[in-house]
Parts: C-alpha cells; structure tokens; sequence
C-alpha cells in the first residue's frame, strides 16, 4: 500500500537541529555564499543548500528584503472589529500590500496591523479611508513608530555554535534607527523590480536576480550592491517560530520616562525574547513584542523586566493568537508561508 502523501510530506514538515543552526547562520548573513555557510555549520555546502531548499519549500523558513526602515514611514494599528467580522478583516487586512504584517490577538484589540506609508498625510488617510472603511471595523487606534531599537532582522535563534559566527559577516551595528516622517530617495523602477524579486527571494543570485528585475547581471549586482552601500535596503531569514517551540508571541504596550526611553530600548534590544522594541507615539511610548517558548514563560520574562527596569511600566499585555502575515509572507496557523503580498505603498 503506497504511504499516505499527507503523511510524508507532515512528517517532512520540522526543524532539526542543524536546521535552527542554518537558520541562526543565514539570520547572521542572509546572502552569504554556500560555502561559508556550510563553513559556519561544519557540515559542506551542498548539504546546507539541500537542507535549506527543504525548510523553504515546505514554508518552514524564508529570506526576503524590504527597505530599510530609516527610510519608510511606519505605524502599528489596533483595529478592534464587529463580532464574527475578525476572519474577514484580517484577511483583507492580509491582502493589502502596504500592511506588511497582521497579528490576531487576545487583548483589549482583536489585531495588528504594521503599516507603511509614503508619508504621514497618507498614512492617516490610508488608516482611516483605507482600514476604518473596511466592513466589520469598529475603531482604529493609530500609533506612529518613531525610533527603532530592535525588529524581527535583528532577531536571533541562537542555535548556531559561537565558533560558527566567526565564519560570518561582521555582525549589523547596533544602535537605533529613526524612521522616516517621508518616504527618503523615491525608487527607480530598475530598484522596485529589484526589490520586489528580493522580496520574495532574498537568496537569488544575480544571474536570476537579473533575470527577474528585467537588467543584466552586471546591472544587478551593482545596483544591489549600491542599494546595501547606502543603507537603504535590509535582508532577513524569518521562519515558523511555533514550530520552533516559540509558541508564545506578547505584545507590551510600556510607558517609560522619556529620560530612560533610549537606554530602556537599546538594553531590550539585546534581551534574546525581544523581536521588536520601537518608540512610538502616545503615553504608552515603548512598544515590545517578545517571542516565548510557552504562556508559563511569560511571568518569569516579566519578573525579569520588573528587575532589570523598574522605571518601566507595562500598561497592557496582549498575546498574539496568530501571525497572518508578516513581512509580506502569508502565513497558516503554524507559522508556515503559503503566499506572498509584495510590498508597496498605499494606493489613495
């Protein structure tokens, strides 16, 4: 009798060891070459691209690029919806391409919406016309990123060996990142096509990237290459974190003395839980997302922030039932990406 195809594939579908080490390596340096990788690993780099292929076929893990947040306008916001409207705003709220993440969530807001916009006048109206206007919504509440400390490209799984990162790229400096009240530098079209094949493969070498954006080889690497030189676009290796045994995702809404705000978020940037640290608009100015390994992790991690920041002042505790979308990557209740929504700005 021929094995169950369902059955196989599932049993395809999980994260070994060396697979949370690869996605550690390519978290550290997401366009680095085979070679160095499999270096990093100690394994050789036909293994490391094989097992790579593997967890990105299956939607386990993924390489995508975005512009670099110095230089887009951001919000976060929590829509509260009508009862039995939340699958349908969600949905719609996935499908728009400048709402480049969705979080549905347990709390006082039934989601999150990360935005993006061109600039402040367009993104209220895309807020307001744009979400408000969807069927289903009650409310909006809008709060404006301002300065950046830590996001889901600086976050680490932590399961590569430390000898492995000397085989890396330096690692990114840190510091904060202000974003941007306009959108910095217009794209040319040549870069958005760059971009938008990046987005869905971070990972492709030129030959194809070219092939993709429509230039030659030589166009593509050098228009990339001024692309990383001038800061303006940022690559990152994201994967299904339930299925890495982080199942828990909390959102913080904090309120910090703004005399403490820049050290509070720099010093929450290197916590090893903290996915996203940003200052943003409000009373509630320090907005925190953590990855945890479980609901009994959370009072520990908060005991420890009690600790180490006792001027800090968790305001509201929200969990995320569910990641739909992230970064542009459509996600199924395990985290994995079955689709793309390539990143744009909003259309008025």
């Amino acid at each position: 009798m021929a094995p169950d195809s369902r059955t196989t594939v599932e049993a395809d579908v999980h994260f070994s060891e060396l697979d949370l080490a690869l996605v550690d390596a390519l978290q550290a340096a997401p366009r680095a070459p085979w070679s160095q990788i499999g270096r990093a690993l100690g394994v050789d780099a036909t293994t490391a691209a094989r097992r790579w292929e593997r967890l990105r076929a299956n939607g386990l893990a993924w390489v995508t690029a975005y512009s670099a947040p110095r230089s887009v306008t951001v919000a976060y916001v929590e829509v509260r919806c009508r009862p039995r409207a939340l699958e349908a705003v969600s949905l719609a709220l996935a499908g728009m391409p400048w709402v480049f993440s969705v979080d549905e969530t347990a709390g006082d807001f039934d989601l999150l919406a990360s935005v993006t916009a061109a600039d402040l006048p367009s993104l209220g109206r895309s807020v307001h016309g744009l979400i408000g206007g969807l069927k289903g919504v009650r409310s909006t509440r809008t709060r404006l990123g301002i300065t950046l400390y830590s996001e889901g490209g600086d976050w680490r799984m932590r399961a590569m060996e430390p000898a492995g990162h000397a085989e890396l790229a330096a690692p990114r400096a840190a510091g904060a990142t202000v974003y941007s009240a306009r959108t910095r530098h217009p794209r040319t079209p040549d870069d958005q096509a760059l971009l938008a094949a990046l987005g869905a493969d971070g990972r492709l070498g030129y030959t194809e990237l070219g092939a993709k954006a429509g230039m030659s080889e030589h166009t593509a690497r050098r228009r990339l290459q001024r692309l990383v030189r001038d800061g303006d676009i940022a690559f990152r290796c994201d994967l299904a974190h339930p299925l890495a045994g982080l199942s828990t995702v909390v959102l913080y809404r904090t309120a910090v003395p703004h005399t403490r705000l820049a050290a509070t978020g720099g010093a929450l940037s290197r916590m090893e839980e903290v996915r996203l640290a940003v200052s943003v608009s409000g009373s509630d100015n320090l907005l925190v997302m953590v990855w945890l390994r479980g609901l009994h992790a959370v009072d520990p991690f908060e005991a420890v922030l009690a600790e180490r920041f006792p001027w800090l002042r968790v305001n509201d505790r929200t969990v995320v039932l569910r990641s739909r979308k992230r970064m542009g990557r459509l996600l199924d209740p395990a985290g994995r990406a079955t689709g793309l929504v390539p990143l744009s700005l909003p259309v008025l």
